[in-house]
């Protein structure tokens, strides 16, 4: 990609796992996370010193950051955090409006940008993990958070990743496929992706994918990095790759009702008028567009009058 992607470097968080055991969880500043919505002020982490903290369903060790041991906390009151007047300006916001925001603060962004997304990826896994997936029995948490116990059998459940690939697809001519998912809001665009199966590579998955979606052949497929998505459990990982018959697009019409290959004028144009709305800022998908347009994409002009 044209320029560092900050993701290539190492994590800002140590995660800490040989205290996952030892540090106690409610000692710890904490981050609020619920059905995958964080608490912000002014698009900035809210870090809850120990007494400042809600009554808590869940706590998980995140890590240290620098001299400080950090936890996520799921608060037991359901409406803690949704109204913005009702503790001082702050309020829980899902991680897809956030993203822009973070990417926007430089290294203190992706400092928060990983606290929240790891927040949101493991407070979902045990949302929807409660039980013994062998015996059914209810699970307790064990090591910080990081594991769900069974005490019936015994046995331990880990949190689970789902790898998903996300593909920038050029042309001959160096246009940009472009397509629109059927269950997206209207003017949605973004690049053909969709989850690796059982027994295939990345790179067979997303020759798999865009046969089935959209009748392409593929070559010169090229990795070009990844980013956790906990939308609600998965890595997406990215690719580019050629397709030399941009003719033979053919749109299954189950889950893509629209594609079209683009100039980087075209999109331009498309963008300010409000007729394409993107990925947004922070997103892999958003970085692989920029990427393959060489440089920020232009906002959408005020003048406009298309609703998104």
């Amino acid at each position: 990609m044209r320029n560092p992607w900050p993701l290539d470097l190492p994590s800002r968080i140590d995660r800490a796992a040989e205290r996952r055991d030892l540090v106690d969880l409610e000692d710890c500043d904490a981050i609020v996370v619920r059905d995958g919505r964080v608490l912000t002020a002014d698009g900035r982490l809210v870090e809850l010193a120990p007494a400042a903290q809600p009554s808590a369903a869940l706590r998980i060790y995140l890590g240290r950051d620098g001299d400080r041991d950090l936890v996520a906390l799921v608060p037991e009151d359901a409406a803690f955090g949704a109204d913005p007047d009702g503790i001082g300006g702050e309020r829980l916001r899902g991680l897809r409006d956030l993203l822009a925001g973070f990417w926007d603060r430089g290294a203190n962004g992706e400092r928060d940008h990983e606290l929240a997304t790891t927040a949101v990826a493991i407070a979902n896994w045990h949302a929807s993990h409660p039980r013994c997936a062998l015996c059914g029995e209810p699970t307790v948490p064990a090591q910080g958070g990081w594991v769900r116990r069974c005490e019936r059998d015994e046995r331990e459940h880990y949190p689970r990743t789902d790898p998903a690939i996300i593909v920038a697809i050029t042309d001959p001519a160096d246009r940009l496929l472009i397509a629109h998912a059927t269950p997206w809001s209207p003017r949605r665009f973004s690049h053909l992706a969709g989850y690796v199966e059982p027994g295939e590579t990345f790179e067979q998955a997303v020759h798999r994918e865009v046969r089935e979606e959209a009748s392409l052949p593929l070559t010169r497929l090229e990795y070009l990095g990844s980013q956790a998505w906990p939308f609600p459990a998965s890595v997406m990982v990215a690719f580019r790759a050629v397709c030399e018959q941009p003719q033979a697009l053919a749109l299954d019409m189950d889950e893509i009702s629209e594609a079209r290959f683009v100039s980087r004028a075209e999109i331009a144009e498309l963008v300010a008028s409000g007729e394409v709305v993107l990925a947004p800022k922070g997103s892999v998908a958003r970085r692989m567009l920029e990427d393959w347009y060489g440089g920020d994409l232009p906002e959408r002009r005020p003048d406009t009058s298309v609703d998104v």
